[in-house]
């Protein structure tokens, strides 16, 4: 039975304890440094995605520039070379 009370009674004298002023002002102070934590880790959440989705959008840009270099390159390369096989035919036709 007396292991029981032990128990209870540290909640008993932690209760009685809380109630003095300098243990709420250091249980405020403690609230308050959790919240800072918390709000500091938040802000370095939104500062990591906000630079991964940076990064993922320019390489995205980066891919799209790319890309539609090669699809202009390839459509100048294909109208030269239908105007050579115009060219060619024509030429065939004079001869």
């Amino acid at each position: 039975m007396t292991k029981a009370l032990i128990p209870l009674a540290i909640v008993a004298t932690l209760g009685l304890a809380a109630c003095s002023p300098k243990a709420q002002n250091e249980a405020a102070e403690a609230a308050n440094t959790m919240a800072a934590d918390a709000n500091a880790t938040m802000a370095r959440a939104v500062n990591t995605t906000d630079a991964a989705v940076d990064k993922a959008l320019g390489a995205a840009e980066n891919n799209i520039d790319a890309t539609s270099n090669k699809v202009d390159k390839t459509a100048k390369d294909a109208k030269a070379a239908t105007g050579q096989a115009l060219k060619d035919a024509g030429n065939e036709i004079e001869d």
